[in-house]
């Protein structure tokens, strides 16, 4: 079930999945009208994944803003994601990849390897595509301390190249 990411410079995959609120969430309902911010995280209400998504809960006003919708994915139900969300007010959608089809398309389903024990699941990773829709920047491998900053200061210079072009 492993890919390879998208490419920068590239339309990263289209999906359809649906939210914590039973939303059908599509990529392309973004183009033309937001810069999408998508990350990528392991499971709800554990400590790395609640930190990340606190952080750019804290940051979500700044964001939305400056034109950018937050998108969280994970394979969660869509029922853990509603606890999650109501439990630390997200402000954002949560989507549900249950089968993974969407994680392995976006390269992010990796193997790991903890403590000599060999699994797989999905490796912390933000994606900014711009409001063509197209692929910016790409965030692998998150260290969860200081990401939602750095992702306000790629969406900023995303906006300064916009306003230069």
């Amino acid at each position: 079930m492993e890919s390879d990411a998208p490419k920068v410079g590239e339309a990263p995959p289209e999906f359809e999945l649906p939210s914590q609120t039973g939303e059908c969430v599509r990529l392309r309902d973004f183009h033309g009208r937001k810069h999408v911010v998508l990350f990528f995280y392991p499971k709800d209400d554990t400590p790395g994944c609640t930190r990340e998504a606190c952080d750019l809960r804290d940051d979500h006003s700044e964001l939305a803003r400056s034109d950018v919708v937050v998108l969280g994915v994970s394979r969660d139900s869509t029922e853990s994601h509603a606890r999650f969300a109501s439990k630390y007010g997200l402000p954002f959608q949560l989507l549900s990849d249950a089968d993974g089809d969407v994680c392995a398309r976006y390269g992010v389903w990796k193997e790991k390897n903890r403590f000599g024990r060999t699994s797989h699941g999905i490796e912390r990773t933000t994606f900014v595509i711009d409001k063509a829709g197209v692929l910016r920047k790409v965030f692998p491998r998150v260290s969860v301390e200081g990401h939602a900053k750095e992702i306000a200061a790629a969406v900023a210079t995303l906006q300064i190249a916009e306003r230069i072009s």
